[in-house]
């Protein structure tokens, strides 16, 4: 029968931020059995029903009749930067609501590999498009996935596949498709990425609809060479022969291996959602990760990860990205982001930004840093920000549960609600003054070590 510590260690990786309550009851289910609903969760999720998808309208510059002056230019943006900050805000709401935890940071892992920025894309109703995409089609094949995502309007409008044309191929889409999606640096050649280019042409985005369209007099339908094998590929069959590839599986399991366990030595990968080489698979590579198994199906390749025998080793090594911080600290204090004041939300928005992490804004094409990257010296003092702020916020119970216990146990009862397995002597010296003042504790504990590093 597996520990607590080891089912924690599992919910702390799969979830945002278990609770103590979902910890004793993933304790009491088991291990198996907590693994297998973290990954085909059953039923509907009330959490994620209880946060509908903001309903935006139409893009507000699509709605301007031309000719267009200043003024209308500058009030289209005021409303379009009010309609992402809708999309942010109902984000992290859902990913603090949502039952179904898994499903939602696999998401939000889908949205760090496919980094994809609103600020060129210019459209939340884009990004929308785009995040249920990734919700549609991210824990099945990665073949569909990456089917997907080659015709997704934002992506498209992201890496300029509305310029690329038989008569002026663009290979921005498809450079970024082997290198950062599907295989990795120096597992395809310069030629494959022009031949990929050819493959992709004739798509564009109707800006008035939102809709990705195929324009047939604007593609290249010639015979095409890519990694060695030719033929008339057009987007959808030059997806599928990426993501059918062998190395396209080990890439995959790498990108998961690192994000949800951590980088371990010889698995070949480097900080960077999608800067990394990924040259083995890592640890175990698992069933479906030699030739000729196929694409990966990422809900079998997430079992491989979280059964594999070196990822029990990974407990506290890996650093949390500043909204995985947030998330989880909001679940287990009790905070609703759609619960705080207008002000609160931008703070929170405001000490996201601080610490370099805010969706929908990923820094560039190879997605947010890792590891000590989030370590700064400015980071810490925005984390700082924000978890006073979140323990003030803290629902009543949390105050409840540390005044029960008896002063000289509160740090155990603080450890149990965040769900950290224990304080250091160094992080409990610093905490036990504090003892007596529980959102002063608070909120010292969600900047230690114990709690920054899971």
């Amino acid at each position: 029968m597996a520990s607590a510590d080891v089912i924690a260690h599992l919910l702390r990786r799969a979830t945002f931020g278990p609770t103590a309550d979902e910890v004793d009851a993933a304790v009491r289910a088991g291990l198996d059995a907590t693994l297998d609903r973290l990954l085909a969760p059953v039923g509907s999720d009330p959490g994620a029903a209880g946060t509908p998808v903001p309903k935006l309208g139409p893009d507000p510059y699509a709605a301007l009749a031309k000719p267009v002056d200043r003024q209308q230019r500058q009030q289209a943006n005021k409303q379009r930067t009010e309609q992402v900050r809708q999309v942010q805000q109902w984000w992290l709401d859902r990913m603090v609501a949502a039952e179904h935890q898994l499903t939602e940071k696999l998401i939000f892992f889908w949205h760090g590999h496919w980094a994809t920025s609103v600020q060129k894309v210019k459209s939340a109703q884009l990004m929308l498009t785009q995040l249920d995409t990734l919700r549609r089609y991210g824990r099945g094949g990665f073949d569909a996935l990456v089917t997907a995502m080659v015709r997704d309007p934002a992506m498209i409008l992201w890496l300029d596949g509305e310029k690329n044309t038989r008569k002026a191929p663009n290979e921005n889409l498809a450079r970024e498709l082997m290198e950062l999606f599907t295989l990795g640096i120096g597992h395809y050649s310069e030629p494959d990425v022009k031949a990929g280019a050819r493959a992709l042409t004739g798509w564009t985005v109707d800006r008035a609809t939102g809709a990705a369209g195929f324009a047939a007099k604007r593609h290249d339908p010639d015979p095409k060479t890519i990694l060695g094998r030719t033929e008339n590929f057009d987007a959808q069959s030059y997806a599928r022969l990426l993501a059918a590839q062998p190395r396209a599986t080990q890439f995959v399991r790498s990108r998961l291996w690192f994000r949800f366990a951590g980088t371990a030595p010889g698995d070949g990968t480097a900080p960077g959602d999608g800067t990394a080489s990924a040259a083995s698979p890592g640890p175990g590579a698992g069933p479906g990760a030699g030739p000729g198994a196929g694409p990966a199906d990422i809900t079998a390749t997430l079992r491989e990860v979280f059964t594999d025998p070196a990822f029990a080793g990974t407990r506290g090594h890996l650093v949390k990205q500043p909204v995985e911080w947030v998330v989880g600290a909001m679940r287990q204090l009790g905070v609703r982001p759609s619960a705080l004041s207008e002000q609160e939300r931008r703070q929170v928005q405001s000490g996201l930004s601080g610490m370099d992490q805010v969706p929908l804004r990923p820094p560039s094409v190879g997605g947010w840093p890792a590891g000590s990257a989030w370590l700064t010296t400015s980071a810490l003092q925005a984390r700082m920000r924000l978890a006073d702020l979140l323990a003030t916020a803290a629902g009543p119970t949390v105050g409840q549960r540390l005044a029960a216990a008896p002063e000289a146990g509160r740090l155990d009862a603080l450890a149990r609600l965040l769900v950290v397995d224990g304080w250091s002597e160094r992080t409990r010296a610093a905490l036990t003054p504090l003892a007596a003042k529980p959102e002063r504790l608070v909120a010292a504990a969600l900047v230690s070590p114990e709690y920054t590093v899971c």
